[in-house]
């Protein structure tokens, strides 16, 4: 787990710099929707793959109280997601990233990739109004 969420997260980081044009960080946003790769899948794969990680840590080190950790962990990312993230990415993106948000799961991964005719416009720059 450890293994495998470390190379989502370095290849979700990868996606954010080569597709996006930008970092996860507020501070760096994207200039576009990042929407391929594992993001294709699920719309929340760092997320996902910190918690594998943590858990990993768990199994490997044999701390029950890790796992709780990343449960707390994945709550609170949940929350921020839903509450933070995703109100700014309509704004941002607006019918782009609602195609988008309602064909792609948040937490649980579709096992076919989405393609971007299922529903959401094709990506545009993110200075273009909405």
């Amino acid at each position: 787990m450890l293994v495998m969420g470390a190379a989502v997260l370095l290849s979700a980081f990868a996606r954010f710099a080569l597709e996006g044009r930008g970092t996860p960080a507020p501070v760096a946003p994207t200039q576009h929707l990042v929407v391929g790769g594992l993001y294709r899948h699920v719309r929340n794969p760092m997320y996902l793959a910190v918690t594998a990680i943590i858990v990993g840590q768990a199994l490997l080190l044999g701390r029950l109280e890790l796992l709780a950790y990343a449960a707390l962990f994945l709550a609170t990312t949940a929350a921020f997601a839903r509450w933070y993230e995703e109100p700014a990415l309509q704004h941002q993106y607006g019918a782009e990233y609602e195609g988008y948000r309602r064909a792609v799961p948040g937490w649980w991964p579709r096992l076919r990739p989405w393609k971007s005719s299922e529903g959401a416009e094709a990506p545009r720059h993110r200075s273009e109004p909405n």
